[in-house]
């Protein structure tokens, strides 16, 4: 198993700033891409920054210019700073692995994900 562990969520009033972090079981590079999900109450989970293995990123339009990820290969560990929260960034985040196997197939590894409340 590939299970991520996120962390880093809690409570922010709007303006402020948190990390998330995402620990991989295993080196970075051994992976295809990560990246951050996020759900809210009652809405579907949207892809929210990304990062492949040759370093590119995508981020979701809401979220350009505030939101930055980056990894750390020594830990084993991927990022995202968030900052100027607003309260529509209040969620769940999730943490994606994905990994393409020898057969040509693709394989999904999700963490249990953290809270983020952005809230005054």
């Amino acid at each position: 198993q590939l299970q991520p562990v996120e962390s880093g969520g809690g409570l922010v009033q709007p303006g402020g700033s948190l990390r998330l972090s995402c620990d991989a079981p295993e080196s970075i590079f051994s992976i295809n891409d990560m990246a951050f999900y996020r759900q809210a109450p009652g809405k579907e989970r949207e892809m929210v920054a990304g990062i492949r293995r040759d370093g590119a990123t995508n981020y979701a339009r809401s979220v350009e210019g505030r939101f930055d990820i980056s990894r750390d290969s020594v830990k084993n560990t991927v990022y995202l700073q968030m900052e100027n929260l607003k309260e529509e960034d209040t969620g769940v985040y999730y943490c994606k692995l994905r990994r393409k196997m020898n057969d040509g197939t693709w394989t999904e590894y999700w963490g249990q994900g953290t809270q983020v409340t952005v809230s005054s």
